[in-house]
C-alpha cells in the first residue's frame, strides 16, 4: 500500500486530493498546523475524515515538518498548505511569503537530510505568471507577478526546480489555474458570488457588491485538478506543468451565469465598488495546457457554464460534492 502525505489536507484540494487517493488504495495522511482542534471539515464533508491520519504540522518549523514526515513514511508528499488568498497577501505579506516559500524550503531540506526516494509535488500558481495580456501562458512564459501571494509561489516554485536539478529530488510544480469547487471558504469570490446570488432569489433584500467585473480568468473545475496532481507524480521523470482549461471569460461572465441560474437578471442586484479593487491586480489570465495533456494524457472537461451550474446546485442543497 502506498502512503501519502497531504500538507494542507483541509483545504479545498487537500480534502478532492485525499478523497482520489483513498480510491486508488493509498494510506494518506494530512497535516493542519494544529490537527487536535482543527475541524477537517471538508474531510468530514466528503465521508472520508475516519479514513485520513491526521497530523499537527508547521511548515515554517524544520523540526515539526522534519517529524511529520518520519511519522508518515510518505512514498509521495503533496504541498498544497501555506496562506491561499491573493486579497489577503497584501494584508499579510510576511506571513504569505513564510508560509508558502518557507514551508517549501523546509519540505525539501527535510527529504534531502532524510535521504529517501519521496515523490513531492508542489502547488504552484497561475498568479505567479502576472498579466499575460492576451496570451494563453504555458511552461515557458516569464513570471511576473503582481501581488504577494504571486512572489511567495514564484519563490516556491524556483525552489522546487533548483532542488530538483541540484539534488536530484522527483519534485514537480503544478502551475494550476483558478479552479471552483462547493469546498470553497467564503472568502473567495467565486463562493461569495455563488452565495449571495442563492440569498437574494430566497428572497434576501440585499445587494452583491464587488471590485472589478472585467477581470478574465480562467476558472476549472477542482476534482478533475486533483487528478493531475498524482498523474505528475506517476510520470517516469519530473517536470512542470501548467493546469487550466484553455478557455477563459470574465467576472461578469461567471456572475451572469449565477444569476441565470437562480432565475434572476444580475445587472439589477450586482454593483462594482472601487474600494474593493486590489493594489495590484492581473487584468486576463488565460492557461495553455497543452503539455499537461500530451505527456499526462490529461484534459480539463468541465467549462465555465457547467461549473457555475454545479455550485449553485450545491449551494442550493441539491447536489452532493
Amino acid at each position: 500500500m502506498r502512503r501519502a502525505l497531504i500538507c494542507g489536507v483541509s483545504g479545498q484540494d487537500g480534502a478532492y486530493l485525499a478523497r482520489l487517493l483513498l480510491d486508488k488504495g493509498y494510506q494518506v495522511w494530512g497535516t493542519s498546523r494544529d490537527a487536535q482542534v482543527a475541524s477537517f471539515s471538508n474531510l468530514n464533508r466528503l465521508g472520508i475524515l475516519e479514513r485520513v491520519s491526521q497530523l499537527s504540522m508547521a511548515q515554517t518549523d524544520f523540526r515539526s515538518v522534519l517529524n511529520a514526515l518520519m511519522r508518515s513514511e510518505p512514498d509521495e508528499v503533496y504541498f498544497l498548505s501555506g496562506q491561499s488568498s491573493v486579497g489577503l497577501s497584501f494584508e499579510q505579506p510576511a506571513e504569505t511569503m513564510e508560509s508558502v516559500s518557507l514551508g517549501v524550503l523546509n519540505l525539501l531540506e527535510a527529504i534531502r537530510f532524510i535521504g529517501k526516494p519521496i515523490k513531492v509535488y508542489h502547488a504552484s500558481s497561475s498568479e505567479c505568471f502576472g498579466d499575460v495580456g492576451n496570451q494563453r501562458a504555458n511552461e515557458e512564459t516569464p513570471f511576473r507577478p503582481r501581488s504577494p501571494y504571486g512572489v511567495a509561489k514564484a519563490s516556491a516554485h524556483w525552489l522546487v526546480a533548483n532542488y530538483r536539478e541540484a539534488y536530484g529530488l522527483f519534485a514537480c510544480n503544478g502551475i494550476l489555474f483558478n479552479h471552483e469547487s462547493p469546498l470553497r471558504p467564503a472568502r473567495f469570490v467565486t463562493k461569495k458570488i455563488v452565495s449571495t446570488a442563492c440569498r437574494i432569489a430566497d428572497g434576501a433584500q440585499e445587494k452583491l457588491t464587488l471590485g472589478r467585473l472585467d477581470i478574465v480568468r480562467d476558472w476549472g473545475w477542482a476534482p478533475e485538478y486533483v487528478e493531475v496532481m498524482w498523474r505528475m507524480l506517476q510520470a517516469e521523470a519530473p517536470d512542470d506543468y501548467v493546469i487550466a482549461t484553455g478557455y477563459s471569460n470574465t467576472l461578469a461572465d461567471f456572475v451572469s451565469l449565477a444569476f441565470e441560474n437562480v432565475g434572476l437578471d444580475w445587472r439589477e442586484h450586482v454593483h462594482s465598488e472601487a474600494s474593493f479593487f486590489r493594489p495590484l491586480d492581473i487584468t486576463h489570465s488565460a492557461g495553455d495546457p497543452s503539455k499537461a495533456h500530451r505527456l499526462l494524457g490529461w484534459n480539463a472537461s468541465t467549462r465555465l457554464p457547467q461549473l457555475v451550474a454545479r455550485l449553485v446546485s450545491a449551494e442550493r442543497g441539491k447536489a452532493t460534492t
